[in-house]
């Protein structure tokens, strides 16, 4: 039977994207998100719980979160867990598990950082399956229709 490795997140940047350019054009890019969770304790007490995870997104991915990804943006993230096993500089066998980011779609404001893509333009997807990495899709216009120049026949 085969296995299912899957993971989805939703939550925010805690800095901004570590982006490596290696050779033959690869680049890589690391980014830490954040994601909390709120509840209500036994005590009516609000909790809140964030985990930080390690994202690990690659050549179109990581171009477009180095040109549009900030500090606090908000992402979410569909991937798969990998880790990483190595020596330290004592000896102790080391592990750290990460997510291979296979899609992310930005959310929230586009605002949020000044590099951010022109008004009347969406932000673009980094999803792996889709080689236009930077093009943008026009969102709809809705100027002028305010006037009661619209066609409904009512």
């Amino acid at each position: 039977m085969a296995g299912v490795n899957k993971v989805i997140l939703l939550g925010n940047l805690g800095a901004d994207p570590e982006v490596k350019h290696l050779e033959g054009d690869k680049v890589v890019a690391n980014l830490r998100l954040a994601t909390t969770e709120t509840y209500k304790d036994r005590s009516g007490n609000r909790v809140e719980n964030t985990e930080w995870h390690d994202l690990e997104l690659w050549d179109g991915q990581a171009k477009v979160a180095e040109q549009y990804l900030k500090k606090g943006s908000q992402i979410y993230v569909e991937g798969k867990i990998k880790s990483d096993t190595w020596q330290d500089d004592q000896g102790n066998n080391r592990k750290r598990m990460k997510i291979r980011v296979l899609s992310f779609t930005m959310l929230g404001s586009r605002n949020m950082g000044q590099d951010s893509p022109a008004s009347g333009q969406a932000q673009p997807s980094g999803n792996s399956d889709n080689s236009k990495g930077n093009q943008m899709a026009q969102e709809p216009s809705f100027e002028n229709q305010e006037d009661g120049s619209d066609d409904l026949p009512f």
